[in-house]
């Protein structure tokens, strides 16, 4: 099942994604899956943020390919950080290069959706918890990141307005230790991995985060990045793709707001 978050003439609707029509859901897909009996034209939509302002948890050092790009020991514990729900966009919506921006780099990585309130919940019970899987593009400004980090702390380099696309759809039923996963630039494949690489898998991240912050329906886990990020520039496209998800395009746009 793909589930889509989107708008049409004017009001926003959850549904199930077909090839060319939605089906409407009733409610909020953390409140049921039951369809309304409305079926909607995708070429008459606009997909959306499949979550309305998210809590994000990120994932630092979780590839170990990526680990041994950047010459970093390997993590006892996951290094996590939390990126703000205004950093949330939809499919197609522009990532903003800020004023301030001097290496913007792309990261491509799963996202984790939960689907209900959890605390405390096993490894071996953490996917009950899941509603489903997406796309995200944990985007970061990295000399405002290291900084951030030389001081112990880390905020602004992965937060800014833009910094966190997800979608293109919320997928159910697929297994996320196995998923294949290709970020393009302007069409050239800049990463290319699989889920298999994780270092701390979905269920850990779930048990690992839930045993001391309570998880809410609607929440995301971003797993983090595997091997060859890099920078990007206004008017790049950047697309994020993963097996049994689809495809997750931004471009990359000047800030043009005032200073």
């Amino acid at each position: 099942m793909r589930i889509t978050r989107y708008e049409l003439d004017g009001a926003i609707h959850y549904g199930v994604l077909h090839d060319e029509t939605i089906e409407r859901l009733a409610a909020s897909p953390f409140q049921s899956l039951a369809p309304s009996g409305v079926v909607d034209q995708t070429s008459r939509v606009r997909l959306l943020a499949p979550l309305e302002r998210p809590r994000v948890f990120g994932v630092g050092f979780n590839y170990t390919t990526h680990i041994k790009e950047i010459g970093h020991e390997l993590p006892t514990i996951p290094c996590l950080f939390m990126k703000p729900s205004t950093a949330v966009i939809g499919p197609e919506e522009p990532i903003v290069y800020p004023r301030q921006g001097k290496e913007v780099h792309y990261e491509g990585e799963l996202a984790v959706v939960i689907g209900k309130q959890v605390r405390g919940i096993p490894e071996d019970e953490a996917l009950d918890a899941v509603l489903g899987y997406s796309c995200a593009n944990d985007v970061s400004e990295r000399s405002i990141q290291f900084a951030e980090m030389d001081m112990g702390c880390l905020l602004i380099g992965k937060g800014f307005d833009s910094f966190c696309p997800i979608g293109p759809v919320i997928a159910t039923g697929i297994d996320p230790g196995h998923l294949d996963l290709t970020t393009r630039l302007n069409g050239t494949v800049r990463q290319r991995s699989n889920t298999s690489d994780l270092l701390f898998t979905v269920p850990y991240l779930v048990a690992y985060i839930s045993d001391a912050i309570t998880l809410l329906p609607g929440d995301v886990i971003i797993t983090g990045t595997p091997a060859g990020v890099g920078p990007m520039q206004p008017n790049d496209l950047v697309e994020v793709e993963i097996e049994n998800i689809g495809v997750l395009r931004n471009r990359v746009v000047a800030a043009n707001y005032a200073a």
